[in-house]
């Protein structure tokens, strides 16, 4: 048949007269097909120049028949073909992978500072969808870490407890929010509570420290003044959560709450002589970031204790002038105090040579070898000294130091997760940033007032820890 129609073609052209036009069969419904789709599991992204692990984002992109059944998302390309700012991303510096959720796409930025990406789907009838991602880079960090990620969602890490698996939990000064991190990868928590309701307050608790005994994890707000000298009695609150499950399948469940541990403390020093000046220390119009201020920013159990508590003061210094010690109290009924509302017992002050550094954290092992980590009582958290110190917990034996931390970094060293083992050779220990006043990404803005999310974050870090001859102190 195709013979013969080809050969009566070509005696009509013989014969002088114009073979009649074939046009092609219209394309069956189920054949055509609409504009693709392309959605982001996130509109806005962080990263940092030089990052290794950087967290990305998932692109999902469709494509219909006329029929609305989906079409193979292998045949759509997926691209990125615009940078409002190439010089901190261009669409050269982004990558985009194939994943079982769909497509990855991850930037590698050149610059710190803010893009617009534009992300473009094209599909095969050649009809494009776009969507745009909303970029920031940090910049570049260096000085004596490995392992640096990056915890999103919030800048003002302050507290943070081992919750088994390769997973951290995480809180912050500036909510009642507890976040639940993998330690390993940068990016959102896995999972948020917030304990607000529970405890009763509307304004932030300002958690600064935290001590976790088998199930149980004891937080404490900073009970002093806030920074304009003014008493916030949602700050004066020590509460606990109970920890169900581990690592990925961890929940939090509140159990109990004590609102007067700051007057507690201060009957006992004025008892005792106002020894440490706490009723200064809080008086109105007193800041707590002074050196003889009032600050609580460590907590963490006795040796072999589950109920006396180690109450680490960023201020005051004992005595409070330049070069002097840092304090502990002990609380001996910690858990009377939270679970039935008990007054507070303490032991004696213990006061350590830190070489005129305070108490930013304190953490110990189950060995009973403690890391305290120290730092200025000051508020200058970007230029201040920062270094760890080694300690069995005994009143009387004086810490060891065992790193000089970097003060180059964004924020403030501020959390110790966990402690190894100290006696290891090259044993490493990991670290959380308050990084709330740092200005992440050039522009003089303050990383806790961001408008979104996504672009707060802390900063983790490995870091090898100086051996010490003689044990673990």
């Amino acid at each position: 048949m195709a013979a013969a129609g080809a050969a009566g073609a070509a005696a009509l052209l013989v014969a002088g007269l114009t073979a009649p036009a074939f046009a092609a069969p219209a394309p069956a419904p189920s054949a055509q097909v609409a504009a693709p789709t392309i959605t982001l599991s996130a509109g806005y992204l962080s990263g940092a120049v030089g990052a290794v692990g950087d967290a990305g984002v998932t692109v999902r992109v469709a494509q219909a028949a006329a029929t609305g059944t989906p079409l193979r998302d292998a045949a759509l390309k997926v691209e990125v073909i615009a940078s409002s700012n190439p010089a901190v991303a261009a669409p050269g510096d982004v990558r985009i992978d194939r994943t079982r959720g769909g497509r990855e796409l991850t930037v590698h930025p050149r610059g710190r500072g803010y893009t617009e990406l534009t992300v473009r789907v094209t599909g095969r009838s050649g009809k494009s969808a776009t969507a745009t991602l909303g970029y920031a880079a940090s910049a570049r960090v260096s000085g004596g870490a490995a392992g640096t990620r990056y915890l999103t969602g919030s800048s003002d890490a302050s507290a943070a407890v081992d919750a088994g698996g390769g997973y951290a939990l995480v809180a912050d000064d500036e909510s009642n929010v507890l976040r639940l991190y993998d330690r390993s990868r940068s990016g959102a928590p896995v999972k948020t509570w917030d304990l607000g309701a529970a405890l009763g307050v509307k304004k932030e608790v300002d958690i600064e420290a935290a001590a976790r005994v088998g199930d149980t994890v004891y937080w404490t707000g900073s009970l002093g003044n806030n920074k304009d000298g003014k008493y916030k009695a949602e700050r004066n609150t020590v509460f606990t959560t109970k920890i169900t499950g581990s690592g990925a399948a961890t929940e939090v469940t509140f159990t109990a709450a004590y609102k007067g541990l700051r007057e507690d403390l201060i009957a006992w020093d004025t008892a005792n002589g106002n020894r440490y000046g706490f009723a200064a220390g809080t008086a109105a119009g007193q800041v707590p970031k002074r050196i003889d201020g009032f600050n609580v920013e460590g907590l963490e159990f006795a040796p072999g204790s589950t109920t006396t508590a180690y109450l680490g003061f960023r201020a005051p210094l004992a005595p409070a002038v330049r070069g002097g010690k840092a304090l502990i109290v002990p609380v001996t009924n910690i858990d009377q105090v939270v679970a039935k509302g008990a007054k507070a017992v303490f032991g004696p002050g213990i006061e350590l040579d830190l070489g005129g550094l305070a108490i930013r954290d304190i953490r110990k092992n189950a060995a009973n070898q403690y890391l305290i980590l120290a730092g200025s009582w000051a508020a200058d958290d970007n230029t201040d000294p920062y270094a760890l110190y080694s300690w069995d917990g005994v009143a009387g034996h004086a810490p060891k130091k065992r790193l000089d931390l970097p003060t180059t970094d964004p924020g403030g060293w501020e959390a110790v997760v966990a402690v190894p083992d100290l006696r290891a050779p090259g044993a490493r220990v990991q670290l959380i940033t308050d990084s709330g006043s740092a200005d992440l990404y050039g522009d003089g803005t303050e990383a806790k007032d961001l408008g979104h999310p996504e672009w707060k974050k802390s900063r983790s870090a490995w870091f090898t820890l100086d051996s010490v001859r003689g044990g673990t102190r």
